[in-house]
């Protein structure tokens, strides 16, 4: 079985190059077929992987254009394999996710302490179950096409660790989270459903990125662009009620 893998150095000219592998493999998954070329075919090659079962998120790559784990997807014939978009690529198929992971600082993933002494109940826990089985594997943040336009855009998954904090009913300062997410955030997603697409979790950043929009009507926020476009209409200033 044959695969292309883009292979990178930034020490070497041209940087990128597209090189093709045989694997004598059947029914492998890919992460099988990169270590299979590692061992036996060169052992340059350069990826990342951790548990080998869809759970840490750490050997996402893009095959044929679209998001994967490694570990879980099955190889076909004539795959193309490319590091994650979007990201600063280290070496071959390794990136440097330090840029997505300061997002996570920026809206205030985490509880602040104290933490309200409300107890989680059943519901309160399925509320936001979804969004704490994010395994940060930054494969949204890959295929987000605001991103190819906005490298400040706070990211899918930083937004969705805003909902689920926000969300939370342990959370001190609802309004703080809501005030992180308004620059470069809540406002700029197009809402095209890419991320939820590639989530390998089956989380919907889409959805939570459109309750947060409801939670920031809530205390005042609205679309800057439809604000601005009232302000044409009824010329600035002008109260429109009738």
């Amino acid at each position: 079985m044959k695969l292309t893998i883009q292979r990178y150095c930034k020490n070497r000219e041209p940087n990128a190059v597209m090189q093709q592998y045989e694997v004598p493999l059947e029914e492998c998954t890919l992460l099988e077929a990169l270590y299979y070329i590692k061992e036996h075919t060169d052992a340059s090659l350069t990826f990342n992987s951790g548990c080998r079962s869809e759970v840490c998120g750490s050997c996402a790559v893009r095959v044929n254009g679209r998001e994967e784990l490694a570990c879980g997807y099955k190889l076909k014939e004539g795959d193309v394999v490319e590091p994650l978009s979007k990201t600063t690529i280290l070496k071959d198929l390794v990136v440097d996710h330090q840029k997505m992971m300061k997002t996570l600082t920026q809206v205030k993933s985490w509880l602040d302490a104290p933490a309200k002494p409300e107890s989680m109940q059943p519901e309160d826990e399925k509320r936001i179950e979804k969004q704490t089985d994010c395994i940060l594997c930054s494969s949204c943040y890959s295929a987000c096409p605001v991103l190819e336009v906005d490298d400040a855009f706070l990211g899918p998954f930083a937004l969705t660790r805003a909902y689920r904090y926000t969300s939370d009913v342990r959370c001190t300062d609802e309004k703080s989270r809501i005030d992180a997410v308004q620059e470069k955030g809540v406002w700029d997603c197009t809402l095209c459903g890419e991320c939820t697409a590639v989530c390998p979790q089956g989380i919907d950043p889409k959805t939570d990125i459109m309750m947060l929009r409801s939670k920031s009507g809530q205390y005042g926020y609205m679309d800057p662009s439809f604000a601005a476009g009232s302000d044409d209409m009824f010329g600035g200033g002008f109260d429109p009620g009738f």
